[in-house]
């Protein structure tokens, strides 16, 4: 019977709680197959997903590999542990001229060979079959597996597909990421998911100063991170008239920062409302004016409770890229919309902020109103 393996990873490490992260990434599993006909079976160390529609592999095994909590999986097929079995279908085995390795993992060590030994067998096994074939220990091009488990079967595969790894998302609570509409926060979305944090997303837009194209591009953007995520319920703040008084009132180099400050009193605002327990964003260290070390603490500091996290911290802009890239949000990073950071954007703006200057500039404006506005102009929009 064909079946797909599932492999976890480093939830071997959680101990007593292992259950937990388990039942989590379990549910999840099914979840994503939701719209797929298949039995799931956890056995002995493995996840197994079987009688499902071959014909939809491809697609199942594409949904399994956005899951986050897998560590890789194969397609198998599942043999009775017995050495006659598993030796009749590595008889069916042609390869040709191609370079092999046999490779046996024995949990059952009440299987009658050992896992060498029974490696050796097969491998003479191919060779009979296979005259033009040769063993390569080292780099094969062809690697056979058979997994004998302790339920009485066994497993007979040829790859081994890399998944996303990580922690089962929903395990480390909820989060706000800020999202922008750049390259950078939609891949700090994916990595805090990655440790499984589930998120809610909150992006500042200025129309009319940005376009309604700037707003459909994150829509497009929270949609592209679903896969990986889940679903995203985006909140989205008219920040209009904050920017007006900011380049209004405030000095020029001093306006990204002030602005920013807002940003996050906002964001720990929608945090407290809907019970998130963390602020998200994509800042990476120096990578502009406004993420220096000094400019992150003062923008920082007026948070209260929350934790920032900033996953992309220690990221170059290649990095991101790639990440993004891969993940699929690049394309629409990219796309020419402005949004509310680019609008009233100074020549020089500063890069070594200070908290006593910044409450200078933030007493020329009515900061708990502009807050109140902010919050009262609210939308929300569920992203599936």
């Amino acid at each position: 019977m064909k079946v797909i393996l599932l492999r976890f990873g480093e939830l071997f490490l959680k101990g007593d709680n292992r259950y937990l992260f388990e039942s989590m990434l379990i549910k999840n599993i099914k979840n994503k197959l939701k719209d797929e006909t298949f039995k799931f079976e956890k056995t002995f160390g493995r996840y197994v997903i079987s009688n499902y529609d071959e014909s939809r592999e491809k697609v199942i095994i594409g949904k399994l590999k956005q899951v986050f909590g897998l560590y890789s999986l194969s397609c198998a097929l599942e043999l009775p542990s017995t050495v006659e079995s598993i030796t009749s279908e590595i008889n069916k085995l042609s390869i040709g001229k191609k370079s092999f390795k046999v490779f046996v993992k024995r949990a059952d060590k009440k299987f009658p060979v050992s896992s060498m030994d029974f490696a050796k067998h097969l491998g003479g096994v191919i060779l009979d079959n296979n005259p033009n074939a040769e063993v390569d220990l080292y780099n094969p091009q062809v690697e056979v597996h058979i997994d004998i488990r302790l339920n009485g079967k066994s497993y007979l595969f040829y790859d081994t597909i890399k998944c996303q790894g990580g922690l089962p998302l929903g395990c480390a609570g909820k989060g706000l990421l800020l999202l922008s509409g750049g390259i950078d926060s939609p891949v700090a979305g994916y990595l805090v998911g990655k440790r499984g944090l589930e998120i809610e997303a909150l992006h500042f837009h200025s129309y009319p100063y940005t376009s309604e194209m700037a707003r459909d591009k994150v829509i497009t953007l929270a949609k592209e991170l679903v896969p990986f995520v889940g679903k995203i319920k985006l909140h989205m703040i008219s920040f209009t008239k904050v920017q007006e008084m900011i380049h209004l009132h405030c000095s020029a180099e001093y306006m990204i920062t002030i602005m920013r400050r807002i940003m996050m009193r906002i964001a720990e605002q929608i945090c407290n409302k809907y019970e998130l327990g963390a602020i998200v964003t994509g800042e990476s260290l120096g990578q502009v004016a406004s993420q220096t070390m000094q400019s992150m603490t003062v923008t920082g500091g007026v948070v209260e409770i929350k934790p920032i996290f900033r996953p992309c911290i220690t990221m170059d802009k290649e990095e991101i890229m790639k990440i993004s890239k891969d993940i699929g949000t690049y394309e629409t990073s990219i796309l020419p919309y402005e949004d509310c950071c680019t609008v009233f954007l100074p020549k020089n703006p500063v890069i070594k902020p200070t908290i006593d200057r910044c409450e200078r500039e933030e007493s020329k404006l009515d900061i708990d109103a502009l807050i109140k506005e902010c919050m009262f102009s609210e939308e929300i929009i569920e992203i599936e």
